[in-house]
């Protein structure tokens, strides 16, 4: 099952999670089991993929720009042998596209080769990177995640745990990693586990992936989530040790895993994601009722908030729009005309179910709006007599810096309107998004708390929980920039 947005992708108007990486040591299939793995992962990156695997002696690695089908078949999985290999999906955010941003990344250190596969984000690595390069470093690609390999490699500790520790203690922000070294596997989360990671085994390989399903997908047995600050070491004996070298943090996992990035059928830190999003549409007919006929979701991500809005408030459950699953990949087209074309062929809404009805419209998210405007269009084209916006999280109002690509922060429409304003705008007859209480209730918890939340919410609440180096940086650049052109235009 493919979660990318459909409508979102003809606009870029979507959250897209920047990236999936999967490992597994001790298997002689193990890049074909990497493979699959990412293929099951798909749905967090669509732009390029990377397996590099390790054959006792030497390092392997093919990369290529487009899905996992696309890149890898039996052909190319034949030149990586080996009982070792990771690999990698992705989007672009840090760094831009192309085959040199690629993971997982490969490097010749002093004590033999080191790859690594990162999703996250590493929020000063323009700043470490502007640093290294003062002191000589050389760098390869523009991805945030070659800064890690810089900081192991100069680093003065004596093991290559210590330099990796030694390394990471260096940024900040949001990373679950996956790295080969001759002598094994490590696999880690960042101190806050903003990031997800978990552990698996088929047989007697141990795997790592960024989600439970990829594990349901190549038959492995779920073992564990990585924890929070907790690095796994993993050698080819099959010994694993865990290292907890960042104290303990109190965790702030991202909350829009369970909103929109995993895929439904994953589990995260003990939750079903399906049963959460059918939770936050309870706690959304709750917090929002709209007397209407019929509950519509926008597929695919708007089903599981939609059968729960229904169950809640009693009122029918309908596909409304109906998706083709037949339609490549959407890129973004030139014209409005060509991207709403675009639209209709992903999507078509379902008439017979909509005609003269009042409706509830039930999506995951607003993000720049358009997308929200065509689809309520799309109903009143249809024939629907009054339609209300639903929205399975709250009011997405400030950017992620964490790994997921976000607008800046004045194209998100719920930062520059209030909700009667952004209703207005979408053409609906109503409105309304789930509370941020509403939304941790979701996942089980009383309430969200204030002192110290129990997730990364920063896309809603504007609380970050890391220091955001660069950003701050640019800004204070930015903002003196724009003071002296406005001096510089007084003086004249």
């Amino acid at each position: 099952m493919n979660m990318t947005h459909p409508f979102r992708d003809a606009d870029g108007d979507k959250l897209r999670e920047e990236c999936g990486i999967f490992g597994v040591i001790g298997s002689r299939e193990a890049a074909a089991i990497a493979a699959a793995g990412l293929h099951s992962l798909q749905h967090r990156g669509q732009e390029a993929v990377g397996i590099t695997s390790f054959s006792g002696s030497e390092f392997h690695s093919h990369r290529g720009l487009g899905h996992v089908a696309q890149v890898f078949s039996a052909r190319e999985l034949a030149t990586l042998p080996g009982t070792m290999a990771s690999g990698h999906v992705r989007y672009s955010t840090t760094g831009g596209s192309g085959l040199r941003n690629v993971q997982p990344l490969f490097a010749d250190l002093a004590d033999g080769g080191f790859a690594i596969a990162h999703n996250g984000n590493i929020s000063n690595a323009m700043t470490l990177k502007h640093d290294l390069v003062s002191k000589g470093s050389i760098f390869q690609s523009t991805s945030d995640t070659e800064v890690i390999i810089h900081l192991v490699a100069t680093s003065r500790y004596p093991t290559l745990l210590d330099r990796f520790v030694d390394a990471l203690r260096m940024v900040e922000g949001a990373y679950s990693l996956i790295c080969m070294t001759p002598e094994g596997m490590i696999a880690c989360r960042d101190p806050l586990g903003i990031r997800p990671l978990v552990m698996g085994r088929i047989g007697d390989a141990t795997v790592f992936a960024s989600e439970t399903v990829a594990f349901d997908v190549i038959g492995a047995e779920f073992i564990r989530s990585i924890e929070p600050g907790e690095l796994v070491q993993v050698d080819h004996k099959g010994t694993i040790s865990s290292h907890r070298p960042f104290g303990s943090p109190s965790p702030r996992p991202c909350i829009f895993e369970h909103v929109y990035f995993s895929r439904p059928d994953s589990v995260m830190d003990g939750l079903s994601v399906y049963q959460v999003r059918k939770q936050i549409g309870v706690e959304l007919a709750k917090e929002a009722f709209a007397d209407a006929d019929v509950v519509i979701p926008v597929p695919d991500s708007g089903v599981p908030a939609a059968i729960g809005y229904a169950q809640q408030s009693g009122i029918p459950f309908e596909l409304g729009i109906i998706r083709s699953h037949y339609v490549g990949r959407t890129f973004i087209q030139p014209g409005d005309a060509a991207r709403h074309a675009d639209v209709k062929r992903k999507h078509n809404a379902n008439r017979a179910v909509v005609e003269g009805k009042r409706i509830v419209l039930i999506d995951d998210s607003i993000v720049r709006g358009t997308t929200s405007k065509k689809i309520v269009e799309m109903m009143r084209d249809a024939g629907a007599s009054e339609v209300h916006m639903r929205i399975a999280s709250p009011p997405t109002e400030h950017s992620c810096f964490y790994g997921v690509d976000t607008p800046e922060r004045s194209k998100l429409l719920a930062a520059t309107m209030d909700t009667q304003a952004m209703a207005d705008f979408i053409q609906a007859d109503s409105l309304a998004f789930v509370s941020i209480d509403g939304l941790y209730r979701a996942v089980g918890e009383e309430k969200r708390e204030k002192k110290c939340p129990q997730f990364c919410d920063a896309c809603f609440s504007g609380e970050y929980p890391t220091k955001l180096t660069d950003f701050t940086e640019r800004f204070a650049a930015s903002t003196a920039a724009a003071a002296t052109t406005a001096a510089e235009l007084d003086a004249a």
